[in-house]
């Protein structure tokens, strides 16, 4: 049927799972879009499939496929382009593969949507990656974090008007397409809108040191294993519940009118940011065990602070995160709990997974 489906590029990953859980809820039809490049993932769409029989459309296929990706927004009303290659790692081994993906299968859909006669609206995951070192923002190094001299910035996050800096592949690749989408918005009127997401974490994660770290050190103290941190583990995140990120989806898709055209950063905001160090103090807490850490060089491109300013999401679509980072840490830990063959998995399959998230 046309225009009908909610479509999940990259559905999936653990974003794209919650997503589309969220919508099967209230018995409306998703088509799941995956290459199913990441190991596990396929999990994830056959619990759909059991959960919500006739209401789940599977097509496996990777966005690099212009016929595969046209005939999906064929029959779509909505569009969540989520499919991406995640890991700024690869993209430093693979910077071919890393723009073919993220900006060339970014623009097979944006053309895609062009050529329909009744075009679905868009909704791209960005990163904030494309802030690259934030050198407007000087930082102070504290005692378990850094945080920046500027007492605003420090209680208020870094906001869009923030300078652009491509650093890495995956950042220039993933910058790329961003700004491909807003320009799709003004060119060609797409009602098109962009999420520069910081680091998003939740139950269907099956994260690894390279991506969706928060669940690698979950996983990891769980399993009494060591969990690698790359440099002095001061850096600080922004933590976002995935449940509070698909209500500002689709409360980005809701208010289309308001939304098109906008980019937005989206992430816990100073109430939920962490450090590194933090969030092994928090683990001990939670789990009762002491995480083991091996150290690494410092890895390039990584941001020593970002945390979102999400006043401009917030003001215009009336959300803001409802998660604090505690209660979602235990969410998530009690997911694991439920999977005890997620925990026995070893650690060589699971740095296989890139799932979505942030790094």
């Amino acid at each position: 049927m046309r225009n009908q489906f909610v479509l999940i590029t990259g559905g999936a990953g653990f974003i794209g799972t919650n997503l589309a859980l969220s919508y099967l809820a209230e018995n409306r039809p998703v088509h799941i879009f995956d290459n199913l490049s990441r190991s596990g993932v396929e999990r994830n769409v056959q619990e759909l499939l059991d959960l919500y029989p006739g209401r789940v459309l599977f097509t496996q296929a990777d966005v690099r496929d212009r016929p595969a990706v046209k005939a999906a927004i064929a029959s779509a009303r909505i569009v969540y382009h989520l499919a991406a290659q995640v890991a700024v790692t690869t993209s430093l081994e693979d910077p071919m593969g890393d723009v073919d993906t993220n900006l060339f299968g970014t623009l097979n859909v944006l053309e895609a949507i062009r050529a329909c006669s009744q075009r679905p609206s868009l909704l791209f995951t960005s990163t904030n990656k494309v802030y690259g070192r934030l050198s407007g923002v000087p930082l102070r190094e504290g005692a378990r974090c850094y945080e920046p001299v500027d007492q605003h910035a420090a209680q208020a996050g870094a906001g869009e008007e923030q300078p652009l800096e491509f650093l890495s592949p995956y950042g220039c690749s993933k910058g790329a397409a961003d700004q491909y989408v807003l320009d799709y918005a003004r060119s060609y009127g797409l009602a098109a809108t962009v999420f520069r997401m910081s680091c998003i974490y939740g139950p269907h994660q099956l994260g690894s040191e390279d991506q969706g770290w928060v669940a690698h050190f979950v996983r990891q103290t769980m399993k009494e294993e060591p969990v690698t941190i790359y440099g002095d583990g001061k850096q600080v995140r922004d933590l976002l519940f995935v449940k509070d990120l698909v209500q500002a989806m689709r409360r980005a898709q809701e208010n289309v009118a308001a939304a098109a055209g906008q980019a937005f950063n989206v992430g816990g905001g100073a109430p939920n940011s962490i450090s590194l160090l933090e969030l092994v103090d928090e683990l001990k807490q939670l789990t009762g065990a002491s995480p083991k850490i091996a150290w690494g060089a410092e890895r390039p491109a990584d941001q020593k602070w970002f945390v979102s300013n999400c006043s401009k999401i917030g003001d215009l679509l009336s959300w803001k995160p409802a998660t604090p980072v505690r209660r979602g840490l235990t969410l998530l830990h009690e997911w694991y709990l439920k999977r005890p063959e997620l925990i026995r998995q070893s650690q060589r399959d699971m740095a296989a997974m890139q799932v979505a998230g942030c790094a």
